[in-house]
């Protein structure tokens, strides 16, 4: 098998437009996951502060538990 060693204009020009497509398709993807970086970045202190205040409802939710209990014992006398 042999190829011959002409090179057309529209070879070469499908050649460029794809390579411009890959080049734009890497770009704008390289944008999402900078905005992706960002919003994650900025939403890490938030998720940090929801997990304390869970940990400090369940320690609440604790201590009510124990008085209710204290008070149905103080009624049941």
């Amino acid at each position: 098998m042999r190829i011959q060693g002409k090179v057309t204009v529209a070879l070469v020009l499908a050649v460029l437009v794809q390579a411009g497509g890959a080049a734009f398709w890497a770009g704008a993807a390289a944008e999402r996951i900078s905005a992706l970086e960002a919003a994650a970045a900025t939403s890490r202190p938030v998720a940090e502060r929801l997990a304390r205040l869970e940990a400090e409802m369940a320690a609440v939710r604790a201590q009510l538990d124990r008085m209710e209990r204290r008070l149905e014992a103080e009624n049941a006398r």
